[in-house]
């Protein structure tokens, strides 16, 4: 029961992080006239000092000195703080320069992108399912690049970015708030200059906007750190596979917003487009589900065959009274 409770928890966390990750479009307005930079650089100051309160409060700074004594693993901090700053730069600019859809097709195809980096990068060998994906995705941005008049660059630098942030992240594996707070301790004192600047110049909308507008540049720290809380409670206590799924929530909710609430066209050529991406990230899901019930089947057919085996044994030791009599 307490297991079924666990992963029920788990359901709701999950379907809790993805949603807000997609309905966040809806927030980034709010901070208008800020620009796209000053928004992340108040992203940046704010997070820290929000995932810094949490460790405080769960003591768990052991892990500082650990990294701090691995440059190989500080590079790889500074290399996804880079890449993230520049995806979520762009992902507000998009937002605030009606480019939503655009944007959720970048999340949409990232998966493939990932997929398509870990064979370019790291020599990994695809199956036929997810070789189909690639190359209906690949088809898809064409199609796309031909609906738009342009390659849609937007999607395509923000999958990139996130898939090399992911990349990173494998590699230097720490958990989802040590190392967003080791991301935004590299990121912090370059935003921090910025925003000193900025009001220096005369040109910040911290306080100059009024007070409520700052309390909602200062609610960026909570807009990022709640939804990867909720994320790493999921990740304990349900299957990658279901997270796996529960990923496409962010897109979806995206997608939707950028079409009915702001109101983006969508020609044919762009349904087309995204139609394609949809059937491949159904080949990659239907791929994934059948590879996780295959090695959930063999693992049970293995543990059959060692009991098996294991049960003669148990048997002849039972019949056997001067088996377990020690030598003296």
């Amino acid at each position: 029961m307490k297991g079924k409770n666990e992963q029920r928890a788990g359901l709701l966390y999950g379907i809790g992080a993805y949603g807000m990750w997609g309905l966040v479009p809806l927030f980034w307005p709010l901070l208008e006239p800020s620009g796209a930079v000053e928004i992340l650089a108040h992203r940046m100051v704010w997070s820290l000092g929000v995932v810094g309160i949490a460790l405080l409060v769960l003591r768990r700074w052991a892990w500082i000195g650990e990294l701090v004594r691995q440059p190989r693993r500080l590079g790889l901090i500074a290399v996804a703080a880079a890449v993230i700053s520049v995806n979520w730069g762009l992902y507000i600019w998009s937002v605030n320069n009606g480019h939503v859809v655009e944007a959720s097709l970048g999340y949409f195809i990232n998966p493939l992108v990932t997929i398509a980096m870990g064979v370019l990068l790291l020599g990994e060998r695809l199956r036929p399912a997810q070789w189909a994906a690639v190359a209906t995705g690949f088809v898809a941005v064409l199609v796309l690049a031909i609906g738009y008049g342009q390659p849609p660059w937007i999607s395509l630098v923000l999958a990139f970015s996130f898939a090399t942030y992911g990349l990173a992240k494998k590699k230097v594996n720490m958990g989802g708030l040590e190392s967003l707070a080791a991301e935004t301790a590299v990121l912090f004192v370059p935003a921090l200059g910025f925003l000193l600047w900025l009001g220096a110049s005369g040109d910040a909308t911290f306080l100059s906007a009024g007070a409520g507008h700052g309390a909602l540049l200062a609610a960026t720290g909570l807009v990022t750190a709640i939804p990867l809380v909720c994320f790493g409670a999921a990740a304990i206590r349900v299957p990658l596979s279901v997270l796996g799924l529960l990923q496409y929530l962010a897109p979806v909710f995206q997608f939707a917003l950028g079409i009915l609430y702001f109101h983006e066209e969508m020609p044919p050529e762009r349904w087309a487009g995204f139609a394609l991406v949809w059937v491949a990230l159904i080949l990659l899901t239907w791929d994934a589900l059948r590879t996780a019930r295959r090695t959930r089947a063999e693992a049970l057919r293995l543990a059959v065959r060692a009991a098996e085996a294991a049960a003669p044994a148990a048997t002849a030791s039972a019949s056997d009274p001067d088996a377990n009599t020690p030598v003296k």
